[in-house]
């Protein structure tokens, strides 16, 4: 997998950079996989907005990519090929199983057409393979991982994105998350083998504002920018800072303050924060 840069004929692909596309090995999504994905501007139903900076974006199909896995436990399957997919920053690879299903999952790095694929408590400990938390040794790298046994891979699903397994202790697992945070996660919850791939995702440049368009996201104009009646950090002689602490157009503030539940059910399983 490789990126690319562009000779600067204009000043919006100057300093633009792209994907290779070199390991996809298919163009077609699979026409069974796919359903029709409806944009919302980031309006609810009544037609408000109720999140901003939402709009426009390429039309786009979404692939129906199995973040479960357990359902076919101990049933074999073949990587077909590796597809791009527009809803997510990593790569999907095809799986065909042996009862004839055809599925899609997140394909990690150094997964390749022609690897078998299996989940389950007898899966092999090899890139690609899914099976239970305390099936897995100390130290092994990991992605797709379940918050609760049954309802998918929640945690590490991003292109790069990795969860290591540090220790065991009772019925839990200790697992450090890619932003430092170590969590308490149950032994029988699903976990897939490997880190995702794109790793190179964090260096694309998307070069001008136009690229940030296709993909859905709006331009987001500054609160000391606006005028007093849009925002309270607006106004001011000349170019103001502001005048008060950073905040939303409702006044929520935006540095340091803390929006996390002061009893939030699930602080029990985090062990070391991430902050």
């Amino acid at each position: 997998m490789g990126i690319k840069s562009f000779k600067p004929t204009t000043p919006g692909i100057r300093f633009k950079t792209a994907y290779t596309f070199e390991e996809l090995t298919k163009s077609v999504p699979e026409k069974s996989l796919l359903e029709t994905l409806r944009k919302t501007g980031g309006r609810n139903n009544t037609g408000r907005v109720t999140s901003r900076y939402i709009g426009g974006g390429h039309r786009q199909a979404y692939r129906r990519v199995d973040f479960l896995r357990r359902d076919k436990a101990g049933i074999p399957a073949r990587v077909v090929a590796i597809e791009y997919d527009p809803n997510r920053t990593c790569r999907i690879a095809l799986l065909y199983y042996a009862d004839g299903e055809k599925r899609y999952i997140l394909a990690p790095d150094g997964l390749t057409t022609g690897l078998p694929v299996t989940s389950g408590d007898g899966a092999e400990i090899a890139v690609g393979n899914a099976m239970p938390l305390a099936r897995l040794p100390l130290g092994t790298v990991i992605h797709n991982v379940e918050l609760k046994a049954g309802k998918g891979g929640q945690l590490a699903r991003a292109a790069g994105a990795m969860v290591q397994l540090v220790a065991k202790e009772g019925a839990f697992a200790h697992l450090r998350l890619p932003s430092g945070e170590i969590r308490l996660i149950r032994l029988e919850n699903y976990a897939t083998v490997g880190q995702v791939g794109v790793l190179e995702h964090e260096n694309i440049s998307l070069g001008k504002a136009g690229r940030t368009r296709w993909l859905g996201r709006r331009s987001r104009v500054r609160g000391v920018a606006k005028n007093p009646v849009d925002h309270p950090m607006g106004g001011g002689e000349g170019k103001s800072s502001g005048g008060r602490h950073p905040c939303s157009p409702w006044g929520q503030l935006a540095k340091g303050y803390k929006t996390r539940k002061k009893k939030n059910p699930s602080d029990k399983y985090i062990l070391r924060r991430r902050k």
